[in-house]
């Protein structure tokens, strides 16, 4: 497990609560194809995921799946995040960078929750559909760690619902980023499990 840089004073564990949901974070082609601009190997990732799918739909844990999808060819949908980050074009609704990895088991009746920027909660009704459904505990899987996931999690614990990060399921394409999300994650923000831990306590 990764530890927070200091222990003195944070990274307390929070737990789960009574009713959890498993949150799968962006695996579309655009992210997990290594020969796209976004991309990277995806496999053993995908890999770890389907475990956890897995274990919630023995368990009768819901399951949403996220992904990044623009309306507008030009990007305008895309504010001036698609001038920071000028490879967003894999990300035009309608091409094949916004589906789905084919390897993800992800079935046409999953909900699958469209968004526009680094936060699952921004500019969507995800905080609305959890409350409405008793959901006080997000388990969180996907990418990338140090951009959706992470800033999914802060808005998550600011917004009373308790961020469990499977480590061995979120994925970055800088190893740097990921290994020091994670810490910060841990010290501030989230608990941290495994995908053997999650897959248990899912399955249960």
């Amino acid at each position: 497990m990764t530890e927070p840089a200091s222990t003195d004073g944070f990274g307390n564990d929070m737990g789960w609560g009574a009713r959890p949901l498993l949150l799968v974070i962006d695996v579309t082609r655009a992210f997990t194809e290594a020969d796209r601009p976004l991309g990277s190997d995806g496999t053993a990732l995908v890999s770890a995921v389907n475990r956890l799918v897995g274990a919630a739909r023995s368990g009768g844990v819901p399951i949403m799946f996220t992904r990044v999808a623009y309306d507008r060819p030009d990007l305008s949908d895309a504010g001036l995040w698609a001038r920071k980050i000028g490879t967003l074009g894999d990300l035009v609704d309608g091409g094949a960078g916004v589906e789905m990895d084919p390897r993800l088991d992800c079935t046409p009746t999953d909900p699958v929750l469209t968004k526009k920027y680094a936060s699952c909660f921004f500019g969507t009704d995800l905080a609305s559909r959890l409350t409405s459904a008793g959901i006080d505990t997000l388990v969180v899987a996907g990418l990338s760690t140090s951009g959706c996931v992470r800033a999914t999690v802060v808005d998550a614990i600011q917004l009373g619902f308790r961020p469990i990060v499977v480590e061995d399921a979120v994925a970055d394409r800088w190893q740097d980023a990921h290994r020091q999300s994670l810490a910060d994650m841990a010290a501030k923000y989230a608990d941290l499990t495994s995908v053997d831990a999650a897959v248990e306590r899912l399955a249960s």
